[in-house]
């Protein structure tokens, strides 16, 4: 894929998740929105380390640590 088309894919994904976690009353559809706003972020994370500079996984790695962290205080949150 192109990278127009990733970006313009993660933009609709990042304004799903905005519109969802204004609207939400529900707390477990509001972390639900959060995860994926955070996940779009990572979705760019790794398309800009692909595009830039294919050879490091830059994007890979911080991404996988973005999904640890938010998992991490998704779980905390939710069994307070």
């Amino acid at each position: 894929m192109m990278l127009e088309h990733i970006l313009v894919l993660s933009a609709y994904l990042f304004f799903i998740g905005i519109y969802g976690l204004i609207t939400s009353r529900n707390m477990v559809r509001a972390l639900m929105c959060l995860e994926l706003i955070l996940n779009v972020v990572n979705i760019n994370f790794v398309t800009f380390s692909d595009f830039f500079d294919s050879r490091q996984l830059k994007g890979n790695i911080f991404s996988i640590f973005v999904i640890a962290i938010v998992h991490h205080l998704s779980l905390q949150q939710l069994f307070q």
